[in-house]
């Protein structure tokens, strides 16, 4: 038996006519865990001509076809007449107008699961026409305007940023569509008709920085809002310089420059033992308390009724602790190199870690060794080292660390691949009575999950799944671990459409009560390093005596499909931001900060532990074998990094735009000035001869320096009228929005609906929130299936809420769980307040 045949993809077979990131890496991602896949480019190749299409296309056999002629289409057709999933990337309507109709295919065919992934929706009358690249979507959805406090407080508005954030999130969210569709498959033989717009999937990503909540509490604001709000009040300039800007951060949430001269980024702000622990290291902790440092006890309560100004532990610090606790751990800082600060805080359990490129990051020992990054073979590059896989199955991923490269190959020895999988697989496709009519359930209906986790990357893993019907109950300690800011306000996005409930399960009592929970649920999720599984009774072995069957999923910060050196390395998303190159890339290499959109790699860990978690209940539906699933946010910053992760013998400098002076890619892809704001224009000098069609940009194929042809161009009509113009002659271009026009456009009442009838754009208001506060979010609308349903979430529940109802369903009387409680083995919150005033 081969490495291939083992994967749970094994067998499914894949035709991938997607082009530029998002498509193809979706496909991608499906190969690695075992599916055949062909893929087919237009007759003059990719549309999108970089290496990263050797990373994009591992593990697929390629193949060019001319779909407007009908010798093309007639073999395209064949080839997806042996396919079970057919994926796509076009605007909408592309591939119909083609002579691939996935409306009609389907009809002919019902077992058949389509994918389309068009950069708007195609329920977007004003959008879904536009060459809508990455840079052009993340301009219309904000990523660019709403660049954070930083940029804010610099004056830097627009901000460019390099990263497809969009195709990141939109390669991890429909690849699980993809998958819980095979599953639903298995048991009904139906497929179904999905699409993922790209902007969509970029707004859920970037949900930390859409949520608006009102009479949000002073506690919450950090100096650098404090200061915006001070200079906006006095019509002060925002223009603050990256040095002044550092005095304005947390201590415990900054850079700082070690003996080699090079960045150390610490982040441990809101949790009382990663904080002190950090201070005992660097060894001024005795210091500070001798100084006065208050300790508040509970955070939790109102800070009206703390008993001391703040204390270590909680997020944000005012600013008489925070420039005294930063100015000693500046000093000491520089008594060491970046490395070794990076092994002692990582050995002693505190989040931090030091800045490095991505070419380090992609040569970098732990990676290479944990197969973080893996090496190919590319017929083009010789030996490539990749990203590896964005989640794998822990008793298989062996078999994922050695992709085959892209292979090019005939028409008939790609088809002949398709027939060969059927047989040597034994697949078997639906038919006729096979097929169940429609059920217009979720996919992971009676899918019970017990929740572990804490954050961002775990709880939003849970919360992803919810919306296809699974059960979600949200264990945690009845005494919190984290300050309000982490412990409370992020759950309004990750807490949804869950049950919530508080258990102390380091009391037997309490495990035994975990126990019950475990053997009544499908799925169990925490976010930790491996060295506390056993610790926690969370082991394979043991979790299996007490569950025969269970799931599994782990998420943490370093881990790999291999052990490395860092492995047991704690840490969260700004961490691998700093280890991976993203902040080097994002505030340039001298001045390295942090990538603006909070949540940039945990929205990301959570959907790809979510596509772990479904192909495990894939794997366990058709064989009966148990696994557990894994991923990390190491894993998904390769993906977030996809046109830079990855080196080989002779590659070009790593020159990409960075820094926030940046506001393209090169001259015909960047932000000019217009007669009445910012316009990006993203082009390149194969469509000059489209541009010198467009009235005003006449002379411009001539140019002798096209950045200033345009910068005078353009300044003479507004950003409005250019944009009209250049989509007219099929030129990407887009005004930049800002988040706040978005949510004042889009957001309703909430109605109970998913908002994926609404468009590229969809938020709901809820103003009976149990916070007491009226909160705006974005919905859980990306996924769009034609059969299957989507539901909408609820929003989170006061901590504890549901712990008498969870208890109770595990077998526990209503007498049972007052003396629990009494006890506080079981608990009903951890404060006056859900939101801590």
């Amino acid at each position: 038996m081969n490495n291939k045949t083992q994967l749970p993809l094994a067998g499914v077979r894949v035709v991938d006519f997607g082009q530029q990131i998002a498509g193809p890496a979706v496909a991608m991602v499906l190969a690695d865990f075992g599916a055949t896949v062909i893929h087919v480019d237009p007759p003059e190749g990719p549309q999108w001509d970089h290496p990263a299409n050797a990373v994009l296309n591992r593990n697929k056999s390629c193949i060019r076809l001319d779909l407007k002629q009908d010798f093309g289409l007639g073999q395209a057709l064949a080839l997806v007449e042996q396919a079970d999933i057919v994926i796509e990337s076009f605007r909408p309507g592309v591939m119909t107008k083609l002579g691939i109709d996935f409306g009609q295919l389907r009809a002919e065919r019902p077992e058949l699961i389509t994918l389309s992934i068009p950069g708007f929706a195609s329920n977007d009358d004003v959008r879904k026409e536009w060459k809508a690249t990455e840079a052009v979507v993340a301009a219309t959805c904000g990523a660019f305007t709403d660049m954070g406090f930083n940029r804010v407080l610099m004056g830097v508005n627009p901000s460019f940023s390099p990263l497809p954030l969009g195709s990141s999130y939109a390669v991890s969210l429909a690849a699980s569509s993809a998958v819980l569709s095979l599953l639903e498959r298995e048991k009904t033989g139906r497929g179904d008709r999905i699409e993922v717009p790209v902007a969509a999937a970029l707004m859920e990503g970037l949900s930390y920085n859409s949520y608006v909540i009102e009479g949000l509490p002073d506690r919450y604001k950090t100096m650098r809002e404090e200061e915006i709000e001070y200079r906006k009040a006095n019509s002060i300039e925002m223009d603050l310089t990256y040095d002044q800007l550092q005095e304005y951060l947390d201590p415990f949430y900054r850079t700082y420059e070690c003996a080699d001269g090079r960045m150390f980024y610490c982040v441990c702000p809101s949790h009382r033992n990663h904080a002190t622990r950090a201070l005992k290291l660097l060894g001024i902790y005795d210091e500070l308390v001798e100084e006065g440092l208050p300790d508040v006890k509970d955070l939790h309560m109102p800070v009206a009724e703390w008993e001391g100004e703040t204390s270590i532990g909680v997020y944000p610090l005012p600013k008489k602790w925070a420039d005294i606790i930063s100015a000693k751990m500046k000093k000491v800082f520089l008594t060491r190199t970046s490395e070794e600060w990076g092994r002692l805080f990582g050995e002693g359990q505190i989040p931090g870690a030091p800045h490095r490129t991505t070419q380090e990051w992609v040569n970098d020992e732990h990676t290479n060794a944990s197969g973080l990054i893996v090496e190919v073979n590319d017929p083009e590059y010789g030996r490539m080292k990749q990203g590896g896989p964005i989640a794998w199955l822990e008793d298989i991923a062996e078999n994922m660390l050695t992709p085959s490269p892209r292979r090019n190959v005939s028409y008939d020895k790609a088809l002949n691949e398709l027939l060969t999988t059927a047989v040597e697989e034994n697949v078997t496709r639906p038919t006729g009575a096979d097929i169940q009519p429609a059920s217009g359930r979720g996919w992971l209906d009676g899918i019970r999950i017990l929740d572990l986790t804490n954050v961002i990357a775990g709880p939003h893993s849970t919360a992803f799944l919810s919306r296809f019907g699974a059960e979600v109950i949200k264990l945690d300690p009845v005494s919190p671990l984290y300050d309000p800011l982490i412990g409370t306000l992020f759950t309004f996005q990750t807490g949804v459409s869950k049950q919530s409930a508080l258990l102390d399960i380091n009391n037997p009592e309490g495990r035994e009560a975990f126990n019950r929970l475990v053997r009544s649920v499908d799925i169990v999720v925490i976010n930790a390093p491996e060295r506390q599984m056993e610790p926690l009774g969370l082991d394979h072995d043991s979790l299996q005596a007490v569950n025969p069957g269970v799931l599994f999923c782990r998420l943490d910060c370093l881990g790999g499909p291999r052990r490395g050196p860092k492995t047991d390395y704690i840490g969260y998303d700004d961490i691998i931001q700093a280890n991976s190159g993203i902040m080097s890339r994002f505030g340039g290499p001298e001045t390295p900060e942090e990538h603006a959109h909070l949540g940039t790699l945990d929205v990301n860990c959570g959907f790809a532990a979510g596509l772990g978690m479904a192909v495990a209940l894939y794997r366990k539906h058709k064989t009966g074998q148990v696994s557990r699933a894994r991923t990390s946010l190491s894993a998904v910053t390769n993906l977030a990094q996809a046109p830079f992760a990855f080196d080989y013998a002779g590659r070009a400098p790593f020159n990409e735009p960075s820094g926030r002076e940046a506001l393209g890619n090169n001259e015909l892809s960047h932000f000019y000035n217009t007669a009445n704001g910012w316009i990006f224009i993203d082009s390149n000098r194969t469509e000059l001869e489209k541009l010198e069609q467009v009235e005003g940009l006449q002379g411009i194929a001539q140019a002798s320096d096209i950045g200033a042809f345009l910068g005078q161009a353009l300044n003479k009509a507004p950003a409005d009228y250019w944009a009209t113009k250049l989509r007219e002659a099929d030129v990407a271009a887009a005004v930049p929005m800002a988040i706040e026009d978005l949510l004042n456009s889009y957001s309703r009442e909430a109605d109970d609906t998913p908002g994926t009838a609404l468009g590229s754009f969809a938020f709901s208001t809820y103003r009976n929130h149990p916070s007491g506060h009226t909160i705006t979010q974005v919905d859980h609308y990306s996924i769009r299936p034609t059969e299957s349903s989507i539901r909408a979430f609820k929003p989170t529940e006061r901590f504890g809420h549901s712990t008498r109802d969870v208890l109770s369903s595990v077998g526990y009387s209503a007498t049972e769980i007052d003396a629990m409680i009494e006890r506080s083995i079981a608990g009903l919150g951890w404060g006056k307040e859900f939101l801590p005033s």
